[in-house]
């Protein structure tokens, strides 16, 4: 059974697309946490800041808590803390086949957008969040 709430964590920010040779470019970006998926969380990227062009990477809430602390991640996400010019930042490295991106996230915003997540779903509570019997209903569905 969920216990899942009905608020999600949004946060809309500006992320910074590190070019090989350091220069940045400014990226409309949000953070987006929904206690009925527990464990992931979403970036949103905005390129020409509408929707119409918009990205979206989801990965494991986990993940970017402990990059916050270390490097951590393997293959297409990776995160780890990282001082730039601008102050203390987190840097978000994705893969794809489509190519690479690396972007400089401010560490208060991911602070702001954790303490916040964790409000709605606490860390090691997230097993209670999801209702195990639409999952399998989900899955099983899928095989069909």
């Amino acid at each position: 059974m969920s216990t899942a709430r009905s608020a999600t964590v949004d946060i809309a920010t500006t992320m910074r697309l590190v070019a090989p040779d350091f220069a940045t470019v400014a990226v409309k970006a949000s953070l987006h946490y929904d206690p009925a998926d527990p464990y992931a969380v979403r970036v949103v990227f905005h390129p020409d800041g509408t929707d119409a062009e918009q990205v979206a990477w989801s990965f494991s809430r986990e993940l970017f808590a402990q990059g916050l602390e270390e490097p951590t991640g393997m293959g297409d996400v990776r995160v780890w803390p990282w001082t730039t010019p601008r102050g203390e930042s987190v840097a978000l490295a994705l893969s794809s086949p489509d190519g690479n991106a690396l972007f400089e996230i401010s560490r208060a915003v991911i602070q702001r957008f954790l303490r916040r997540a964790f409000s709605l779903v606490p860390r090691g509570r997230e097993a209670s969040y999801v209702d195990m019997d639409a999952e399998l209903a989900k899955l099983l569905a899928e095989e069909t």
